[in-house]
């Protein structure tokens, strides 16, 4: 079974086509930089594949199920520009409200053990409103992992993190990589995303331009996919 097909996807704004016959299949385990210019698609393409969004034409399934069933939805992580978190509870109230969301057999403990992971132990009960950003972050990525996601669903996740951000993101994803978790990434990171993934896939004017095993001619050369397969878009 795939982790993630997606079958001739469209998506249309008015009568713009944001999204043009997308097709992708991503294997259980690999490590996908979803990569392309700003406008040419990738945010819409994460949304679909979140259950976020509808695609206008088209299919997604995650492990073979529906994008959009409850069911599916639990099995998939994601992290957006957004920080999305309640602003007047305490980092562990944020995360047992999402714990229990996903149904988490005992939320508490899972709580516990992410706030140690991403150093917010110590400010459990402090509310996230007088959280600093780099806190704030640190917590939203604590949300994302809370329940050991199956599909990591992943928008541009280093911009603007601080450093420390940046260190705890980068160890959980070498976890999940290590779990044989799949993860999907999109970034303008080239370098470092290069060295994360396993696969890679180009986005050019709503199309896949290209879709493969990321080479280590890419990863020596982050302009090489963009020279060869275009990416104007």
């Amino acid at each position: 079974m795939t982790a993630l097909e997606v079958d001739a996807v469209w998506k249309y704004y008015g009568d713009y086509p944001a999204l043009r016959d997308v097709r992708l299949t991503v294997a259980p385990g690999s490590t996908v930089a979803l990569l392309g210019r700003n406008g040419a698609g990738k945010t819409t393409l994460l949304r679909i594949l979140a259950g976020l969004s509808k695609p206008s034409q088209g299919k997604v399934k995650v492990y073979g199920a529906d994008t959009r069933d409850e069911a599916t939805r639990r099995r998939i992580g994601v992290l957006g520009h957004g920080i999305s978190l309640y602003d007047e509870l305490s980092a562990i109230e944020n995360l047992m409200i999402f714990g229990r969301l996903y149904g988490l057999p005992d939320p508490a403990r899972r709580a516990e053990e992410m706030l140690e992971r991403t150093g917010l132990d110590r400010v459990r009960d402090g509310l996230v409103r007088e959280f600093s950003r780099g806190m704030r972050q640190r917590l939203a990525v604590a949300r994302v992992f809370l329940h050991d996601p199956e599909l990591l669903l992943l928008d541009e996740p280093f911009t603007a993190l601080d450093d420390r951000a940046i260190t705890v993101l980068q160890s959980l994803l070498a976890g999940m990589h290590q779990r044989g978790r799949t993860i999907v990434m999109s970034t303008h990171q080239l370098r470092e995303a290069l060295e994360l993934a396993t696969h890679v896939a180009l986005i050019q004017r709503g199309q896949i331009a290209y879709a493969g095993e990321r080479t280590a001619e890419m990863a020596a050369d982050t302009g090489w996919l963009y020279r060869t397969y275009g990416g104007n878009g």
